[in-house]
């Protein structure tokens, strides 16, 4: 109820159903008529296609009147002369668009460039998001045809998915934080073309923790062989971008690597994969013994502390050291990189005796992945492996389980290398 300048009460007329819909424009009353008889809301031949091409035009022409009112202030004699048409490609369907244009020749549409036959607004991220999830770009020139009714061709695809290049080298360029309690190093590898064969590269991902807990994606590298050399160029990567400390790095038994970090990081404590340990050893126990051999070998990693982990280890050495002793020698020699976290709480334990949280970020890639056999590039292989890395990453929105505790324990251990922020609950 509302009341009129004298304060009488008045009852609000109300609009019938009807009336709304006579109110329409022609425009508007056809789509919704096309709607009731069961039309397509969007996409090829939808009711949205001339709604959306009335609202291009009626854009275009706000463009030129702002143009054409910016030379007026600035003394030049321009108007309109006429108007000129052309087919554009939108999520809509291909439609044709009529625009005026300026006499003087100087109007420069944004909306909708001179030469652009593409609407980049809202098409470009949806080819963008379909190469991000793994299509390849046959399948999503289907699904643009099916769904839309655009015929686009791979080069136009991949053009469209090059403008995250830029953004990608960015990324990799980006500054870091000053220190990472712990960081996590595996590698993934693909098949790519190059120069006419096709040959192998591994992908490597640096993924670490802040001392706020929260995971980051540190960066990207690729390389046909790893050695000290390569990860000393990783390391020194890092550092270049601000990394000062890193307090624990987990890794599997990475080529040179211990050697490398030494050189760049010489506090940081390397901590060998236990799982890929385990893996490795049984690859040379013979089926029969596996069950029996693990179940002594558990006595070992899984002991309170590392004196008893090495007493474990004599016994497993006394009962198998003679029929495995390639096995036995591989604990021995890595036994300095693979016993770190016995020093530690469960909690950090927990978290750096293997490195699965990175193999499960890298599960997530080959989900994305697992449909293209073999890239046509490393170029290609970064893009999408960097796009889907960005959509796997929005999900991080937060701290490690229990970090509140872990990171206390690791300022116990690390003293003021490692950076509590005392703030980091608010």
């Amino acid at each position: 109820m509302q009341k009129d300048k004298l304060g009488m009460t008045v009852r609000k007329k109300k609009i019938s159903r009807r009336s709304r819909y006579e109110a329409l424009s022609d425009i508007e009353k056809a789509a919704v008529d096309k709607l009731l008889s069961g039309g397509k809301l969007g996409g090829k031949d939808g009711v949205m296609a001339p709604l959306f091409k009335r609202i291009l035009e009626a854009s275009l022409e706000g463009e030129l009147d702002h143009h054409l009112e910016e030379e007026r202030k600035s003394g030049k004699k321009n108007r309109r002369n006429g108007k000129v048409s052309k087919k554009v490609k939108t999520q809509h369907g291909e439609l044709e668009i009529e625009r005026s244009r300026d006499r003087g020749g100087s109007f420069e549409p944004e909306i909708i460039g001179k030469r652009k036959t593409i609407l980049n607004a809202g098409l470009d991220d949806m080819v963008t998001s379909m190469y991000a999830k793994g299509m390849s770009y046959s399948d999503i020139t289907s699904q643009l045809e099916e769904l839309y009714g655009l015929e686009i061709s791979k080069a136009k695809l991949s053009a469209i998915t090059d403008q995250v290049i830029p953004a990608m080298q960015e990324w990799r360029s980006r500054p870091l934080q000053s220190t990472y309690p712990i960081v996590w190093m595996d590698c993934i590898h693909y098949k790519i073309r190059e120069e006419g064969r096709t040959v192998s590269r591994a992908i490597y991902c640096i993924l670490g923790v802040d001392c706020r807990g929260n995971k980051d994606l540190l960066g990207i590298y690729t390389s046909e062989n790893e050695g000290a050399r390569f990860w000393m160029s990783v390391m020194s990567d890092l550092q270049h971008r601000g990394v000062e400390d890193i307090l624990i790095a987990c890794i599997d038994n990475l080529t040179g690597f211990v050697e490398a970090i030494g050189g760049i990081f010489p506090k940081t404590e390397v901590q060998l994969c236990i799982v890929h340990q385990i893996r490795n050893s049984l690859k040379y126990v013979a089926s029969k013994d596996q069950k029996p051999f693990i179940r002594d070998l558990k006595k070992v990693y899984r002991a309170g502390t590392k004196a008893n982990a090495e007493g474990m280890l004599d016994e497993l050495e006394k009962k198998w050291g003679e029929k495995y002793p390639i096995v036995i020698l591989s604990w021995r020699n890595n036994w300095e990189e693979l016993s770190q976290y016995f020093k530690y709480p469960a909690d950090i334990r927990r978290i750096i005796y293997t490195t699965n949280t990175v193999e499960g970020f890298n599960r997530q890639l080959r989900k994305v992945t697992k449909a293209k056999g073999v890239f046509p590039s490393e170029e290609a292989l970064l893009k999408m492996i960097f796009l889907a890395s960005s959509d796997i990453m929005k999900k991080w929105t937060s701290p490690l389980s229990n970090w509140a505790l872990s990171a206390q324990q690791l300022a116990i251990f690390f003293g003021e290398r490692m950076k509590l922020d005392l703030n980091m609950g608010e």
